[in-house]
């Protein structure tokens, strides 16, 4: 890849997010999970399986996903699916149209389906701390039901409309790649990109070590370890022109 990324028409250009590709090599080195290889978007997830996948719509990633998703339950890993709350319908729909029997597979425990409210939202608001533990009770070796790893697929879109969640969220990413460096679960937060703001979108990256664009999915040279990143991104959040930026 080149020393620059293009999202939604938008050059990014890697030393505005100071990461040098050789870093990626460096961190995955360190990981020690042995899992066989999962397909997906016309590559392979090996040890590193958080991935941020950025959609133009609801058919672009339905297209890129559910082969994803049938593979994983004939496969005998569990799938856990957050959906946009208007939409927990139009998904079984959808998972039904692959071929996938979703009733049957949620009598099995073998799918799971949550709305964004009832997994990220809880009390109304969303608790980074909360939502780490809650990942690490559904990670490899600590969920019931004796599958050797899940899929989990998060669709982002209520993240996208509150600027203080959207940075809380962003902060989160980050923390969260500790939890899955040490298991063998593949996650795949989904952003449909009409729904957030550039500069989000470029942290956002910044905290997933692989990345789905265009349909297809590549190590990510943005990433930045979490350590780094999040001092950076605090400083940011808390220097002098925070406050200016979210009162305009």
């Amino acid at each position: 890849m080149h020393a620059s990324a293009q999202l939604q028409g938008c050059i990014i250009p890697a030393s505005a997010l100071g990461f040098v590709f050789e870093q990626f090599l460096v961190e995955g080195s360190k990981m020690t999970k042995t899992s066989s290889p999962i397909s997906l978007a016309g590559s392979q997830l090996d040890s590193v399986r958080h991935v941020c996948a950025f959609f133009s719509d609801d058919e672009e990633e339905y297209r890129v996903l559910l082969p994803f998703i049938k593979d994983g339950l004939e496969c005998g890993h569990k799938a856990i699916q957050v959906v946009n709350s208007h939409q927990r319908e139009e998904h079984l729909r959808r998972l039904a149209s692959a071929g996938i029997d979703p009733v049957v597979a949620q009598e099995k425990g073998q799918l799971e389906i949550k709305t964004n409210t009832e997994a990220y939202l809880r009390d109304g608001k969303f608790d980074q701390d909360q939502m780490l533990e809650t990942f690490e009770k559904l990670a490899s070796g600590n969920a019931p039901g004796g599958f050797p790893l899940s899929r989990i697929i998060c669709r982002m879109d209520w993240a996208g409309g509150d600027k203080s969640r959207m940075e809380d969220v962003i902060e989160f990413e980050s923390r969260v790649n500790d939890v899955w460096s040490r298991h063998d679960d593949a996650v795949i937060c989904t952003y449909h990109l009409s729904q957030f703001r550039g500069d989000a979108l470029i942290d956002i990256l910044r905290t997933h070590p692989l990345v789905i664009i265009g349909g297809t999915l590549q190590q990510n040279p943005f990433f930045t370890p979490p350590e780094e990143f999040l001092r950076e991104y605090r400083a940011r959040r808390s220097g002098p022109g925070s406050q200016a930026v979210q009162e305009s």
